[in-house]
């Protein structure tokens, strides 16, 4: 019998093949190791292949497409419902198999080893910042048990450091003052490597047509849109801008029965690290709006007025997610709205 489809259960040794012909009835059920993997799919017929969008599953797409087979990726959490009982690789990849030819399913964009070579750079700032943060606040605690108060800030906790290294804390005894002054060079260092990662983010903007447009957008920086540009593969695939902030997790979940709709709370799903990004640069202009009011949209010195900063702040952030929709399927950069004249 010919093969029509195959549900591929990813792992990091031992993978599960699940392939059916066009009537649905098994055709191979079997485990291939990880050097057997192509070798096996390089003797089959083009066909369809489904598998979960999670580690490794780009690079294991992209080799598959080269063999000629059509492959689609697709959330973990969509394929859940399709297990039937157990937790197995055999139900897992029956569950994929029979998931992927669901008319209804949302697929993820395979994405191209360039732009997961854009997000790994994203994702070791992102590492090195979290460090430097655990250091800071290593060396408050540690100052705190000898009755010194660090202020908050990468730069006061360096030139605390330095003062306690010139002798000037006599309070704190010479081993702690050698371990706070170890900790001191440990950021440092951390600091080195983020400014040569962020010359590197630097160049890949401004290597990219689509990130410099992006950065057009108020409250967007370089970060912000390298992360954007890398992260959002074939944005034509949304309907709306509405949906592509619904896919950050931008929007309140709805709650309709009975002919009467409910939104609850920010549904928080999706792309948790660009939701962040996004959050993050409308709090900063949330806080000019309260400053500089002429400087920014007047839509967001509005609604200040009348809801709080975190509820503006999300708000503008799904804003600002439907505008990068706009620029990245239509064209164009940024046009400021207008001022409407009394």
């Amino acid at each position: 019998m010919e093969i029509s489809t195959i549900g591929l259960d990813l792992a990091k040794n031992v993978f599960q093949v699940h392939a059916v012909d066009a009537t649905g009835n098994v055709v191979i059920r079997k485990a291939l190791r990880r050097r057997q993997v192509l070798h096996f799919f390089a003797k089959l017929p083009p066909c369809l292949i489904g598998m979960e969008a999670c580690g490794t599953s780009h690079y294991w797409a992209r080799e598959l497409v080269t063999l000629g087979h059509v492959v689609r990726l697709m959330p973990p959490a969509y394929v859940k419902p399709y297990v039937k009982r157990g937790k197995t690789d055999a139900a897992d990849a029956e569950a994929i198999c029979e998931a992927v030819t669901r008319p209804t399913m949302r697929f993820v964009p395979v994405k191209s080893a360039e732009q997961q070579a854009a997000l790994a750079l994203h994702r070791t700032r992102d590492l090195l910042v979290r460090q430097r943060t655990q250091l800071v606040n290593m060396i408050r605690g540690l100052l705190a048990e000898f009755g010194i108060e660090m202020a908050r800030g990468l730069h006061r906790a360096l030139a605390l450091a330095e003062r306690l290294v010139a002798g000037e804390a006599p309070e704190v005894p010479p081993l702690a003052q050698r371990i706070v002054a170890g900790l001191a060079h440990q950021i440092g260092d951390l600091q080195l490597r983020l400014t040569a990662l962020e010359k590197e983010l630097l160049a890949l903007h401004r290597s990219s047509e689509l990130s410099q447009r992006l950065a057009t957008i108020p409250g967007i920086g370089v970060i912000s849109a390298t992360a954007l540009a890398a992260s959002v593969v074939e944005p034509e695939r949304f309907r709306s801008g509405r949906q592509f902030a619904a896919s950050l997790g931008l929007t309140p979940l709805a709650n309709c029965s009975g002919g009467k709709e409910r939104l609850g709370k920010i549904s928080r799903m999706g792309d948790r690290y660009l939701r962040r990004l996004l959050v993050v640069g409308m709090t900063s202009l949330v806080r000019r709006a309260r400053s500089k009011p002429d400087s920014v949209d007047p839509r967001i010195v509005a609604m200040l007025e009348r809801r709080s900063a975190r509820v503006v702040t999300v708000a503008a952030a799904n804003r600002t997610a439907r505008v990068v929709w706009a620029i990245m399927t239509k064209g164009g950069t940024y046009r400021s709205p207008r001022i409407a004249v009394a």
